[in-house]
């Protein structure tokens, strides 16, 4: 998969390895980041940050709190100028990596066969796709692809940092065409490797597989739901989960707190899309998820899955289509807006929920 023009300019893998040995955590955030949106400091930005926070501070002059505190917890070494001791470092941020040390990254992942070698630099790579100018680079140096490869790794760990690296990166939206159709640019590029290529493959359904093959509340699943909900945030991409919404809406049911929340994110965003309504209302769905709506859910679950219902809701339906879900064994329709449903009892009974904004949202459905 490597590209001609990648090239290690070290000739010793583990001196170059120097480059992420303090590797510190991978954020996805959920708008673009921009030079403008860090300088700002947003305090959204820090609301939708994804991924294990790093365990070393921020050193220097880095504002507290700011975008550059937050994903620059590792200080990434490089070589000094010729004449310099061989033993001395320079430290940069990952927002400050030279194109050449994106090469060289992607070179060494390319080939290292140490599950821990791999994983050290996906972590690194995602720090640095934190930055739009990396973003791009990393697109114009085929580095999504080379990333992605890493999906199908046998070991876990690597997948979780693959899809922690993917979540960056698709922060950017020529990065989020490539991660959805770039099967298409590796067959007609590297045609040696399409064997293992099907023609109807793409890296939405891959990650799907992922989460449904993952165990419940596994890092995996939840780097997984982190990539998608960044995908399902406009509606470009959203088709291509018209089959997920079983999956999400079980893993609201059987999944601990903060998957919930990821699933829940997605659902809402799907459901915020007229043209995805009719895929989401046949879906077939727990019955239990029903048993959400309660005064002892968690807040922040809560309020998404009211969310999505107000979504719900705000379909009609004909006639003619009702009666015709209504046939549907178990599909959403039946479970959340049929007459039968327990959904309208128990949105009364949280009207006198202690959080207000919990109330506000129950009351807007129920008018």
């Amino acid at each position: 998969m490597g590209d001609g023009s990648i090239t290690p300019r070290l000739g010793n893998m583990k001196a170059f390895l120097g480059l992420v040995a303090g590797a510190g955590a991978s954020y996805g955030l959920y708008k673009l980041i921009s030079g403008e949106s860090f300088k700002r400091n947003k305090k959204s930005a820090a609301n939708e940050s994804a991924g294990v926070r790093s365990s070393q501070p921020s050193e220097g002059t880095l504002q507290p709190g700011s975008l550059l505190a937050r994903v620059s917890g590792l200080d990434v070494v490089c070589p000094r100028p010729v004449g310099g001791a061989s033993g001395d470092l320079a430290h940069q941020s990952p927002g400050n990596l030279d194109p050449q040390h994106l090469k060289m990254l992607l070179s060494c992942l390319q080939t290292s066969n140490n599950t821990t070698d791999r994983c050290r630099i996906l972590l690194t790579l995602g720090n640095s796709a934190a930055f739009t100018v990396n973003q791009n680079l990393l697109r114009e140096f085929e580095g999504i692809h080379i990333i992605a490869g890493f999906l199908s790794d046998p070991a876990p760990e690597v997948r979780v940092q693959t899809l922690n690296a993917l979540n960056n990166l698709c922060m950017n939206i020529q990065n989020q065409e490539q991660i959805k159709v770039c099967h298409h640019i590796l067959y007609c590029k590297y045609p040696e490797i399409s064997f293992c290529i099907q023609d109807s493959l793409v890296y939405v359904p891959q990650v799907l597989e992922l989460i449904e093959m993952s165990p419940v509340n596994s890092e995996l699943q939840l780097g997984a739901l982190r990539l998608l909900t960044n995908l399902s945030v406009t509606d470009k991409h959203q088709h291509l989960l018209k089959g997920s919404i079983t999956l999400l809406l079980s893993l609201v049911v059987v999944s601990k707190e903060t998957l919930q929340v990821q699933a829940l994110k997605i659902l809402v965003n799907l459901s915020s899309n007229p043209d995805m309504m009719d895929d989401i209302v046949q879906a077939q769905a727990p019955a239990s998820v029903v048993l959400l709506f309660d005064a002892r859910t968690a807040s922040t679950v809560l309020l998404r899955l009211l969310t999505f219902a107000g979504n719900l809701k705000a379909w009609r339906a004909s006639a003619q289509v009702a009666d015709e879900l209504r046939r549907k064994q178990d599909c959403l329709f039946r479970v959340m807006l049929d007459e039968s449903s327990q959904l309208h009892s128990r949105l009364v009974q949280l009207l006198s929920h202690p959080d207000v904004e919990i109330q506000s949202q129950v009351a807007r459905i129920l008018t």
